[in-house]
């Protein structure tokens, strides 16, 4: 299901697909996650700083107002202007609505294409001011009405000898505050504004107001207020000038019984010039025209471009104002339509990256993994041979120099089966060849089958049933289907009983047999198995001892093992040999017979039958002096 016809795996299924696709969708949530959470982080920081612009922008529009209200002209506007930019570090620059240059902070670089506002006293930016007063017009724009130097004391001091007559009449504070043209005037909404915060109940404090011409104030009477609120001469002219304008902006709009009058007492307008359109001393905003067509204009509408046409050579003429950075852009957020492509070709740029680094990596992961999978076919071939660079120490270098081990020991295996398959064979073939020969010749009546040469072929029969059990013991041991009949067992008893048994062989090859035993050692095991592997190693060392030699038997107690040494003084064992002594069908002496040498799986049984007892079985040897063979094997006791 997941592989082609051809044994490879599908794209989707090939490891190095795999790899990419992880890799480039951990890089696309990555790079999304990122995106999302640097937004979400920075929009909070986008909107203070627009905020902080926008307050900044809205303060030096307002002072630039301020000045065009109190000036004629913007021929000394260039201190103001560059104070400003130097105390909110932004560029400014004004020009006519001409685009004539009037002043600029940073005359080296070009001017923004769009005005941030413009600035007319005469007709204030409502979205800049919002709370501008309903006629639009500056506030502080007082023209003729602005009073003169010793009016201005004169009233001062009259309005600061009412205040404190008033304070200690009523016992609060009244303050003498001066309006944009100079008049003085009281107020006593601080006083008004202490005494409500002491009350609980209210919630909101009284706030206090500001100066648009026209809106009522507090004020206080009496104590000689009448002697500094009454309008001065120039007051009276200017009022009557706006008086004259409005009555005829009145008029040729055709409204009857309407008239531009003073309205209320001096003292209550006195921040600002106070006209209302009046009908017997009522304000009216509502006057009737005569008739119905028209209605192009309100009573108020009058009243507002009465006091522009009398402002007008009083304040500055209307400017555009560019407000932008130092280094001429706007200070604002760059989303236009190439900032968002740029944005794109960067993420895009980003995912061609990953996808590339993705494959360089991925390509290396899978390179070794393609040889291992290209080896591992060959050995399925029948080449033993085939192996592996193994590159570094990771776990891709791990895996290959375990395949090449792998490798290398099934290459070894094969070696081995081969052998014994060869060993077999002649084991077998040189006795059934003795009992064949002999058994033809006999009934040939080339030789009579006499008792002698009985014997011989039931020793050639013994010797072929010795190797097939010892084949049968090896196969049982291979597969865990060796059984054991464990019992105690007194180790000195075992050792003697052993000895006994080749003691026999040992005198007639001239050796010495000997057994030590130190303390009293027991086991659990299968006395009938652990003879048997014991017997062999005896066997073996009486076979490669020479005559005058000594064959020993030593057992002690190491930790929780009981040892078992069988040592000879016999030939010894190479080294480069020492480790395949317990390979089957292994003879020290290749070209030794198998009357001399046995089958070869002598140690082999040995080796199996200690371990199937859970203990293990070494080889230890030096070459002309002797071997020794240890079986350490677990004691309870």
């Amino acid at each position: 299901m997941g592989a082609s016809p051809g044994g490879r795996p599908r794209f989707r299924h090939r490891l190095l697909v795999r790899l990419i696709a992880s890799s480039v969708l951990i890089a696309v949530v990555s790079i999304s996650a990122t995106a999302w959470l640097a937004a979400q982080n920075t929009s909070g920081a986008i909107r203070a700083r627009q905020g902080q612009v926008l307050a900044r922008d809205t303060g030096i529009n307002d002072a630039l107002l301020g000045y065009a209200a109190r000036h004629a002209s913007w021929s000394g506007v260039a201190p103001t202007l560059r104070d400003l930019a130097r105390s909110t570090g932004r560029r400014i620059a004004l020009t006519t609505e001409a685009r004539t240059p009037i002043a600029d902070s940073d005359s080296g670089a070009a001017l923004p294409g769009r005005a941030s506002s413009v600035v007319d006293p005469l007709a204030v930016d409502v979205t800049l001011v919002p709370r501008a007063a309903k006629d639009r017009i500056d506030p502080r724009a007082s023209g003729p009405f602005a009073l003169a130097r010793t009016d201005r004391a004169r009233l001062a001091a009259a309005a600061n000898h009412s205040a404190a007559c008033l304070t200690s009449e009523r016992g609060t504070r009244v303050r003498v505050l001066t309006g944009p043209s100079g008049r003085p005037y009281l107020d006593d909404t601080g006083a008004r504004t202490a005494s409500a915060s002491k009350r609980p109940s209210v919630a909101t404090p009284v706030p206090v107001p500001t100066p648009v011409p026209g809106s009522p104030m507090p004020v206080a009477r009496g104590c000689g207020t009448d002697a500094w609120s009454a309008p001065t001469h120039g007051e009276r002219a200017a009022l009557d000038r706006l008086a004259d304008l409005t009555n005829r902006c009145l008029n040729a709009y055709g409204y009857t019984g309407a008239r531009a009058a003073l309205a209320g007492p001096w003292s209550d307008l006195a921040r600002g010039p106070g006209v209302r359109v009046v009908t017997s001393h009522l304000v009216q905003d509502d006057a009737t025209p005569r008739t119905a067509s028209s209605t192009a204009a309100t009573p108020g509408d009058c009243l507002a471009s009465a006091r522009r046409q009398q402002l007008r050579g009083y304040t500055a003429p209307a400017a555009l104002l560019f407000i932008a950075d130092p280094a001429g852009g706007d200070g604002g957020l760059d989303l236009s339509g190439a900032g968002i492509t740029r944005i794109g070709l960067i993420a895009v740029a980003i995912g061609v990256l990953t996808v590339t680094l993705s494959a360089v990596l991925a390509t290396r992961l899978v390179r070794p993994v393609r040889a291992l999978t290209d080896a591992a076919e060959r050995m399925r071939d029948g080449d033993t041979t085939a192996r592996v660079e193994a590159g570094g120490s990771g776990e891709v270098g791990r895996l290959a120099a375990a395949f090449n081990a792998m490798a290398a020991h099934l290459e070894r295996m094969e070696r081995q089966r081969k052998a014994m398959v060869s060993d077999v064979s002649h084991e077998l073939r040189t006795p059934l060849s003795n009992v064949r020969g002999w058994l033809e010749a006999a009934e040939d009546g080339v030789v009579e089958l006499d008792p002698k040469l009985t014997a011989s072929l039931v020793e050639e029969t013994l010797t072929l049933q010795r190797v097939v059990d010892d084949l049968q013991e090896l196969a049982l041991a291979d597969a865990g289907k060796l059984r054991l009949h464990p019992e105690p067992v007194h180790v000195a008893d075992l050792l003697d009983q052993i000895a006994t048994a080749h003691r026999g062989r040992a005198d007639a090859a001239g050796l010495r047999l000997t057994v030590t035993v130190h303390g009293d050692l027991d086991l659990t095991a299968d006395p009938v198995r652990l003879r048997q592997a014991l017997g062999n190693l005896v066997s073996n060392a009486i076979r490669y001892t020479p005559e005058g030699g000594a064959v020993g038997l030593r057992a002690y107690r190491d930790a929780a093992r009981v040892v078992i040494d069988v040592t000879d003084t016999g030939v010894g064992i190479p080294d480069d040999v020492l480790p395949h002594v317990f390979d089957r069908f292994w003879r020290a002496e290749k070209s030794r017979s198998r009357t001399t040498g046995g089958s070869g799986l002598g140690l082999a049984i040995a080796r199996n039958l200690v371990e199937a007892h859970g203990g293990t079985l070494t080889a230890a040897s030096t070459p002309g002096e002797g071997s020794t063979f240890t079986a350490g094997l677990p004691s309870e006791g």
